[in-house]
């Protein structure tokens, strides 16, 4: 079953940001554009290097009034022991979440059962809560801060221009459709 234009499962969690815990629940993703971000694991190879690229795009991000939050099934004192001894991690200033329980990663559909650890997962959530973007990679392939941007910029658009969608590769600023019967086949 397809997780778009569903609205986010309840869940309460503690996470960890800019040296303090605290706690985080569905709630908090409402009222604003948020990107959930799973990843396998602290102290690995390929999590720090998606991380560290989020962190570098972290001000476009909130430019665009978007919030991160990344997920593991680490708890929030593993994220902030990978945060005090990486140098990639370090740089994150978005909110780290832990899901020990993996109750999240169950919500998101991205639990791996018989390991207890989250697919790559990334979802884009509306301001009403509801997901307008699903990407799952597997565990060796890393995504792409620009690539994300890009699409939460396409899914900002559409949700302010009723009646436009965005071809493949839009980018901000270019042309956009509008689908019609007039438009069928001219594509």
């Amino acid at each position: 079953m397809s997780l778009i234009n569903t609205e986010i499962k309840p869940f309460k969690a503690s996470a960890f940001k800019n040296g303090k815990f605290f706690d985080v629940t569905d709630a908090d993703l409402k009222g604003k554009w948020s990107v959930v971000f799973f990843y396998p694991a602290d102290f690995t190879f390929v999590c720090p290097t998606e991380l560290e690229d989020l962190a570098d795009n972290y001000a476009e991000f909130q430019g665009l009034g978007v919030e991160i939050y990344s997920v593991s099934t680490d708890t929030h004192f593993a994220h902030k022991a990978w945060h005090d001894t990486s140098d990639a991690v370090k740089k994150i200033q978005y909110t780290m979440v832990g899901d020990p329980t993996g109750t999240i990663s169950r919500n998101f559909g991205v639990m791996i059962e018989d390991v207890g650890l989250a697919d790559r997962g990334t979802f884009v959530i509306d301001p009403e809560g509801k997901i307008q973007i699903v990407e799952i990679n597997a565990g060796g392939v890393g995504r792409d801060a620009k690539e994300l941007l890009r699409k939460v910029k396409a899914a900002q658009y559409v949700a302010s221009h009723p009646g436009e969608v965005c071809p493949a590769k839009w980018k901000e600023g270019e042309k956009t459709l509008a689908p019609s019967l007039d438009l069928v086949g001219k594509i």
